[in-house]
């Protein structure tokens, strides 16, 4: 069963202490979503919007987590999160050098 599991599951002991590896991997699994979710997809909404886009977000990494120990979840979630970053990196870097060109 060892050899089946992902990097995360392995990394956060899944199969020795299942119960403390489960909220582990739950906890990086909400964070990666949350890193995800913000550098791709959030906007300005109001607050009670806000509040239900987080609940129903963790609600679904609860799933999620499920499906993390044997298939790549996590690991799609660091590698969507790198690939946003770089786009939002290069796109802060872009606008700045058209404003300092336009002036």
């Amino acid at each position: 069963m060892l050899n089946r599991m992902t990097f995360f599951g392995k990394l956060f002991r899944v199969d020795e202490n299942p119960e403390t590896g489960m909220w582990m991997l739950y906890a990086a699994v909400v964070v990666l979503s949350i890193i995800v979710y913000n550098l791709g997809f959030a906007r300005k909404l109001p607050v009670l919007q806000t509040v239900i886009v987080y609940v129903l977000l963790l609600a679904g990494c609860t799933v999620l987590t499920f499906f993390a120990v044997f298939l790549p979840v996590a690991e799609g979630l660091v590698a969507a999160a790198i690939v946003l970053g770089i786009y939002k990196l290069r796109l802060h870097q872009s606008k700045k050098q058209r404003a300092e060109g336009g002036m």
